[in-house]
């Protein structure tokens, strides 16, 4: 299970560390930097897919994503003594840092500005340093694996180097691919890919959701939904395919999904109680496309190791949340969840089903940052960026 997520420097998480439990909700008012913390830790599984950087480059570079108030905040600025200003010159180098720790392994991602050069493409970060370490936290010890601009070392008996010539652009999660030799890489390259995240489904008459989709296996949603109709019938026959049919009829009573084969291609219909025939997908309201739309993302037949939701409950009719929460709840017995919500009834569902069990922590903002809620300085998870 994941214990910790660190994000330093994105947008409003000038330096944020987030513990994680079996399902972790957050909330917050609108701007408080909920959103910000999702697209981080999507930014995360860049690093081991190979598109961290280009992920940056879309958003502007790193001048547009990186935090921009001062490099410190001292308590005065806070309580509006003194006004809001940096120093003349910064003490640390400029800054992205993600990483996150497991049961048993961490990782970091530190990506700065490039030197200056004679290329075209001076706004394209770079990837300064990446770290795997053993444990909860980094130390000197617990360091497995290390990276330093283009030089990667592994330790074995002792230090022994991978490589001297990585791309900037590159990481070695996505660049190493070993696994008897350096099995920490595999690991954490696998930890990070297994995440999903399936963020504000398209709901209008042109959803890739709506319509006709390829007969095929599909235990794994798509993140656009484009796939709905076979991952139903997926789930529809597995052992999950109860636990569907349970939420579906709590969320519109005597209600029933099914899936029709029309040769090479596969039509979801939904039968509403009182009508005399099944409605399709285009007849479907965006609240009702939504519902099944979560719940073939929760209960996938293959799970992923982190499934994060963001605000699943827009276009929702209050009477489906408690539907939803089940299949939250429901999915939390196989996969970890991270939800990020606006909804008071979301929250107080999963604290009844859930208890001591569910994680929840509300951001807020001040001076520009974005913080939790009641953490301290003692309260937050152990975590240390170590340096360049």
């Amino acid at each position: 299970m994941i214990t910790t997520v660190a994000i330093r420097g994105f947008r409003s998480l000038r330096e944020l560390v987030l513990p994680l439990g079996r399902v972790t909700l957050v909330t917050g008012a609108n701007g408080v930097g909920k959103s910000s913390l999702y697209r981080a830790l999507g930014l995360l599984t860049g690093a081991a897919g190979g598109t961290l950087v280009g992920s940056l480059a879309q958003q502007g570079g790193l001048g547009s994503v990186l935090w921009a108030g001062p490099e410190t905040i001292s308590q005065a600025m806070r309580d509006g003594e003194v006004p809001v200003q940096g120093k003349a010159r910064r003490v640390k180098p400029v800054s992205l840092g993600l990483g996150f720790v497991t049961d048993d392994i961490g990782y970091l991602v530190d990506v700065g500005l490039p030197t200056p050069s004679d290329t075209m493409f001076v706004h394209d970060p770079e990837i300064k340093r990446e770290v795997i370490f053993g444990g909860q936290a980094l130390r000197p010890a617990t360091t497995l694996v290390r990276r330093k601009g283009p030089i990667v070392d592994a330790r074995q008996d002792r230090w022994e180097r991978v490589t001297s010539n990585l791309a900037p652009q590159l990481s070695m999660l996505s660049e190493i691919a070993e696994p008897s030799l350096y099995p920490e890489l595999q690991a954490a390259r696998q930890e990070v890919r297994s995440w999903r995240f399936y963020d504000a489904f398209r709901t209008d008459p042109a959803s890739p959701a709506r319509g006709l989709h390829v007969n095929t296996w599909t235990p794994v949603l798509a993140p656009d939904g484009s796939d709905l109709a076979a991952a139903v019938q997926t789930i529809l026959e597995s052992s999950f395919g109860e636990v569907l049919g349970r939420a579906v009829d709590e969320a519109f009573p005597r209600g029933r999904v099914m899936v029709e084969s029309s040769g090479t291609r596969l039509e979801l219909l939904f039968q509403q109680h009182g009508l005399l025939r099944p409605l399709a997908s285009e007849e479907l309201s965006d609240g009702t496309l939504r519902f099944l739309l979560l719940a073939a993302a929760l209960l996938s037949p293959r799970p992923p190791r982190l499934l994060v939701l963001n605000e699943p409950e827009t276009s929702l009719h209050p009477e489906m949340i408690p539907a939803l929460t089940r299949l939250v709840a429901d999915a939390s017995r196989r996969t970890q969840v991270l939800v990020v919500s606006h909804s008071t009834a979301l929250v107080a569902g999963l604290r009844d089903l859930l208890g001591d069990e569910l994680e929840h922590h509300e951001l807020l903002k001040d001076t520009g940052e974005t913080l939790v809620a009641g953490q301290g300085v003692f309260d937050r998870p152990i975590w240390d960026w170590g340096s360049r």
